[in-house]
């Protein structure tokens, strides 16, 4: 049976890892080690703060020989509402103080509106039927509710001028969908950059990449590609994103220059829907 995702279970899980890793005789620096993570993330574990993955659970079983405990008893949300490779990121994102996300193909999920949500999902995986599409565009709109709020994270985007273009669902769905990104930057609740095609090839250009910066935990880079997904706690790592992430902001439009490109191509959509 699934144990629920909660800061209870969370806690209990940590409890359960702590006492079989003292009872190994093993310091949470011993363990990392072993279990290929490191020793901050199994200090969030224990104290009930991280979610770990089920790569992690694996990982953790064979360290300690539990006989796959930590598998069967790892707090899972309920099935089929994230993908397992962003479970962990999205956990994040609700306590983060700040974020800087770059999206090179498609809108990032925190800045799709319905149609758009829906027309992505639509397009993905064939076995999915009208309901599971109809619960991933309602989770996807409700990682959006996180703007909502003033005293929420400060998020910022920076967007490959594919983003914009991409008509994805059609010209009446973009339209709205770049309406939307244009509100959201004008009521001063996000911060949009748009590199333009004219900078070329950049470091970021391969993937997506999300970094955030909390009160109570380092801070944290998620990167992802192709139905995969990694969050990066490694000082280096995460340093290296930041790095790459403030020199396409220094590349890209200023902020003013992008909304005016975001308008003016939702304006090309709307014309294209009367032709």
């Amino acid at each position: 049976m699934a144990i629920e995702d909660s800061p209870e279970s969370r806690l209990r899980y940590g409890e359960e890892l702590r006492s079989r890793r003292e009872g190994a005789g093993l310091t949470q620096e011993e363990s990392s080690v072993r279990a290929i993570m490191s020793r901050t993330h199994i200090a969030h574990i224990e104290a009930g703060r991280r979610r770990p993955s089920l790569d992690d659970a694996k990982r953790l079983d064979d360290v300690l020989e539990a006989g796959g405990v930590f598998v069967r008893f790892l707090p899972v949300k309920e099935e089929g509402r994230v993908a397992e490779h962003f479970a962990e990121a999205v956990e994040l994102e609700k306590r983060a103080t700040m974020i800087r996300t770059f999206a090179s193909q498609l809108v990032p999920g925190m800045l799709q509106t319905r149609a758009y949500a829906r027309s992505v999902f639509v397009s993905g995986d064939v076995s999915w039927t009208d309901e599971e599409i109809d619960k991933l565009v309602e989770t996807r709109l409700a990682r959006a509710r996180i703007l909502e709020d003033f005293h929420a994270p400060q998020v910022w985007f920076v967007l490959d001028e594919a983003v914009i273009r991409r008509p994805v669902g059609g010209a009446a769905v973009m339209c709205e969908q770049l309406r939307h990104i244009e509100q959201l930057a004008l009521s001063r609740r996000i911060r949009v950059h748009v590199m333009p095609f004219s900078v070329g090839y950049y470091p970021l250009l391969a993937g997506f990449v999300s970094l955030m910066w909390f009160n109570d935990l380092p801070p944290i880079a998620y990167v992802e590609a192709l139905k995969a997904g990694k969050v990066l706690e490694l000082p280096s790592a995460v340093l290296s994103c930041q790095v790459a992430y403030d020199r396409s902001v220094g590349d890209a439009m200023s902020s003013a220059q992008s909304l005016a490109l975001i308008r003016s191509v939702a304006e090309e959509f709307e014309h294209e829907q009367h032709r």
